[in-house]
Formats: structure tokens, sequence, C-alpha cells
């Protein structure tokens, strides 16, 4: 072993302990690793910053705009609804149609638009036919994800090792490759999910949202008495929150209601306050002269009125508000909205909610002005959860942003031009229809991926220059030697599936595709076989909470506990590896090597 080999696999342990622990943001991890290797001499300066200009970069961003012009025309939407129909006459018949419908659209658009669309009518849908939304949303985040490995465009991941393919010699993947076998694991795994649909727990049940967040014993209103300590005090500087630390939601004075109140709003007598505090401090609060407590059991209805609204919205996975509190955001005054409590990795949350640090995944139940909720609604930080805060659509463009899509995967599946082009194409097309304003298609694009995208590109290259993909190669070619190129590829799979439950598949597929491509030319095979190995096994991730976004999206609202993913999405990740290990020869046969030239 080389010393700049040593570097480089000393540098891949610390990113892959970095991305799984999650210390760091990945992005920055990605470009924290780029420049280590830029600073060593590792890669060179054109090799480092090669990953933004890679094809698959500039595709996955194009993507995201395509994916984003479906959201915002309510394409998507229509089998949404669709689905719901066929819930209310039948929940079995309705579970395969949502899962066809959501595996349908993610093998051509992002997935976390399509499972964010059907979130909100999967719970009404559940509060209509009274059944846990635990049952429906595991397989909601499931379905997506066998969609996304039927098309080239159907995962980001899809597009990285095709890029990676196509930098080493061989022929790119093309639109439609991996339908066969994507269709396969499609009708295996509903198959699976609706024999045990039955035995995900009932974690959340049906039934009002202040009921399901504890909020009677949280949330009380008071009555400032003449006599009153906290009057004449602005709100903010008041004894009533320096000293008993209440957050004060509203101020209902003389029949006027002052929604999310100024700090410095002046106390007066009369006042009739909305507080959230703890149980002891309720019991303080009766105790402190001028101070009359009203007492009353709170229903939703209680928190909505014509000007006001309670919905619960999901962190959205990477969104500006992973790793902030409360506080730090300035959310209060960012959105004009109260958070009322808090879940919280299976945690309901009510004291401190302010200092809590917000993961992915986190749920929170707020109170929006109803002229605010269009904010709420917008931001790319959120997934709404409640079906009356999905956004406004431009229903009229539904059909335009339909017909680009299908002109892009028509293009690139009959070989007329590159994926590249006319996902570049389609997407400026998007924008210049009125489909996607310019701002939105900004927003759409997640760039902490396309940023660890660049950065972990230039350690696959570094694998690569170094040797040290070679190495381990060679590693795992003796380690199989006694069964076979088949036995290198279930290792692949069942490697790439493993580590993809603890950090980025991006980042998971860069690592081990350079390898897989190693292994490959030492076998003298075909790579591809290999490669589909790593391609299909990263994007599919059922046993954690933390492998997949759209399995973090549903974490919180559907209550789930970390143990249920394992108990469900680990045998159907066995299932997966033994299909991989035997089908994937048949589907790309290990047939002799043959770069391009």
């Amino acid at each position: 072993m080389t010393l700049d080999m040593a570097i480089v696999l000393g540098l891949a342990v610390g990113a892959i302990v970095l991305f799984a622990t999650e210390r760091l943001r990945i992005d920055l991890i990605a470009m924290l690793l780029m420049g280590t290797l830029l600073l060593l001499g590792l890669v060179s300066p054109d090799e480092g910053v090669a990953g933004f200009s890679n094809p698959a970069t500039v595709t996955v961003a194009a993507m995201f705009i395509i994916s984003a012009a479906l959201y915002r025309t309510g394409a998507v939407l229509v089998l949404g609804r669709a689905s719901a129909w066929v819930f209310e006459r039948n929940v079995w018949a309705g579970l395969v149609v949502m899962m066809v419908s959501v595996g349908l659209l993610s093998a051509f658009m992002n997935n976390t638009p399509v499972v964010a669309i059907f979130m909100p009518i999967v719970l009404s849908v559940a509060a209509t036919v009274r059944i846990s939304p635990s049952k429906l949303l595991m397989p909601l985040s499931f379905a997506s994800m066998f969609g996304g490995v039927c098309t080239l465009i159907g995962t980001s991941t899809n597009l990285l090792v095709s890029a990676i393919a196509a930098r080493s010699g061989y022929e790119p993947f093309h639109m439609f490759e991996f339908t066969r076998f994507g269709l396969v694991l499609f009708a295996v795994g509903t198959a699976y999910m609706l024999l045990v649909v039955r035995w995900i727990p009932d974690r959340r049940a049906v039934q009002e949202l202040t009921r399901e967040y504890g909020m009677g014993r949280y949330m009380t209103e008071v009555e400032l008495q003449e006599d009153a300590c906290s009057i004449g005090f602005p709100l903010a500087e008041s004894p009533l929150v320096q000293e008993v630390g209440v957050e004060i939601l509203e101020i209902n004075r003389r029949g006027h209601r002052i929604f999310v109140p100024h700090p410095r709003t002046e106390l007066q007598a009369g006042d009739t306050l909305r507080v959230v505090c703890d149980v002891d401090r309720i019991k303080s609060l009766a105790e402190r002269q001028g101070i009359r407590l009203k007492p009353r059991k709170l229903k939703d209805t209680d928190m909505e009125t014509a000007e006001t609204v309670l919905v619960e919205a999901v962190v959205a996975p990477g969104s500006v508000l992973v790793g902030e509190t409360l506080k730090s955001s300035r959310f209060r005054n960012v959105f004009g909205a109260n958070v009322l409590a808090l879940r919280h990795r299976g945690t309901v949350v009510h004291e401190k909610l302010g200092n809590t640090t917000l993961l992915g995944g986190d749920v929170l139940l707020i109170e929006a002005r109803s002229d605010h909720l269009d904010i709420l609604r917008n931001h790319e930080a959120f997934v709404m959860v409640s079906e009356v805060a999905l956004p406004v659509f431009r229903r009229e463009k539904a059909l335009l942003a339909l017909a680009v899509v299908a002109g892009v995967v028509v293009t690139a599946a009959l070989g007329i031009v590159p994926i590249l082009v006319s996902a570049v194409a389609g997407s400026v097309l998007l924008v210049l229809s009125g489909c996607l304003q310019p701002e939105e298609a900004y927003h759409a694009i997640d760039w902490k991926v396309i940023f660890l995208l660049a950065g972990a590109l230039s350690l696959g290259t570094a694998l690569e220059n170094s040797g040290a993909a070679v190495m381990l190669s060679s590693l795992l070619i003796k380690t199989a030697a006694t069964l076979g190129p088949v036995a290198v590829i279930s290792g692949l799979y069942l490697a790439t599936s493993l580590m993809t439950e603890s950090m980025s598949n991006n980042a998971t597929a860069v690592l081990l595709a350079p390898i897989a491509i190693g292994a490959a030319q030492l076998m003298n095979v075909d790579p591809r076989p290999l490669l589909m190995a790593v391609t299909f096994a990263a994007s599919a991730s059922f046993m954690t909470p933390v492998g997949y976004q759209t399995n973090t999206m549903i974490y919180g609202v559907g209550q789930y506990r970390f143990r249920d993913f394992l108990r469900v999405g680990g045998p159907l990740n066995l299932i997966f590896w033994v299909l991989a290990t035997f089908l994937i020869p048949v589907f790309w046969p290990l047939t002799p090597l043959t770069p391009l030239p």
C-alpha cells in the first residue's frame, strides 16, 4: 500500500464516519473532502471541481426543477385524489392504487414531492376510513423507492453511477435499462407490503391534533386583573415571561385578537392571554396576584377561527431549519406563526421548545394566521401534512408540464439527445412556459445534494488515481474467489445496502462504484452487472428511518419507532438482496470486458 492509498482510504473512512454520525452537514463534509484532496495534491484542480460540471450533477439539478413543475401544477395531485376515491370504497384496493400511483410518479420525478403531495391525502383518507395512518405511510414511502429504481431518472443515484461508468470509458445507462428488474422489485415489494401491512403497528391514532399532542395539559388562558404585576410592561419584559417563563401566543383585548403579539406590546388590565407552559407553571399562575385562570377543555375548534388555522408540518430533510432551534431561526418573526408542540424522534416536546435542535423528520404543530399560510405552504423548509395547507396549484399548466416531461423522457429514451440535454431543455421550457417561476426553480434545487455530488465525485477520482479502488477490488475478489463473480455481485449489493442505511445513498454509490469497476476489470468482465448491484442497493433503503429521505419524512408523522422500520424493512432488504444476487446476472450477463474505445 502506497502513502497516497493510505491517505485516500483514511479520508474515505473519515467521510463515512462523518456521514453516518451526521456531526456535520452532508454538503459541508463533501466540500471538506474536496478541499483536503486538493490541498494534498491527490486530485488536480480540474479533477477536484469537475464534479460541478459532471453530467450527473447538472442532470440531477434539472430534474429537481422538472419535479417541482409537476408538483406546482398539481399534475401529481390527480393520482392522489384517485387513490383517495378508491380508498374510501375499498381499503385494500386503495392501498394497491396508491402504491402503483406513487411508484409510477417516482419513476419519472424526484420522490420527495410525490410523498409530500400524498401524505396529507393519506392522513385524510385514514381519518375517513378509521384506519391508523401508520398502516399507510410506510407503504407510501417504500412505494416511492420501488418506482425510483425503474428508470434512469427515477433517482439521482441512477444518474450518478451512469456518469461514473461513462467517465471510466463504459457505455452510460439507458433510460429504461433498469425497468425489467425494477418492475420485478416493484411487484415483489408491493406484494410484500400488502402481506405485512396488518403487522405494521398502529402508532398514530385518528384523533384531534390538540388531543394527540396533549395540549390540554400545556395550554390555558389567563386574565390580567387590575392588580396584576405584569400590567404596563412590554410583553417580553413582563414578570409572566421573565419570572414564570410562559410563552404568550395571543392577546385578546376587548374582543380584538392580537395573534403572535410583538415583544414590545404593552400588557393592559383586562387582557386575556393564551399561554403555553408546563403543568407546574400553570399551578404557579393560579397563585399569582392579579391573574385569573380560565381553564377549559381544549379542542381543535378552539384553535381554529376565521383568522387562524391549526396545521402539522414536517421539517424537510436537508432544510434550512435542520440543526437550528425555533429561537435561532426566529420562527415566529419569519413565519408569523406559533409552534405549539414538537414531535421530536418519537417524543412530544412541550417544554423548552425554543431551545430544541430541529432534525429532519421532526413534526411541528403550528398555529398560523390564515393569511400567512401561504408562507408555510411555499417554503422549502416544510412538508405540509394537513390537507388545508396544500399549496395553490397552477392547474391550467398541468397538461403542459406533463407534455414537457414526456418529451424529456421520450427524446432521451430514443437516443435523440442525451438525458443531460433533454433534462436541461425541459427545465428551461417549464420556466419559460410559466409552469414554474424562476425563483421557484432556484428554490427547487436541493443544493446540498448538488454540493454532495460534486464533492463526493472528487473522492471517487482520488480512489481511482491512487490505486485504492483497484486494491479494494482485489480484496473483494479474493474474498469471493471460490464462489465466482455472482458472489462479488451479491457482496457489492449487501455492502451498498448496509452502508446506505446509515449514510447518504449518493455518497455510498460514489465510494463503491469505482470498486465495482475495478473488480470487473480484474475479473475481465463487463462492469455493468456490478454497477447495477450498487445502483439498485443504494436506492432500496428500508431498514432505518434515516437511510432515505422519504422514510425520514414519514417517521415523525406516523409516530413510528426505529424498530418498526427494522421489523418491516429488514426482511424486505433481504428479499431484494436474494433477488439481486440471482437476477442481476440474468438481466445483465457477465460477458467479457468490452470498454468503449
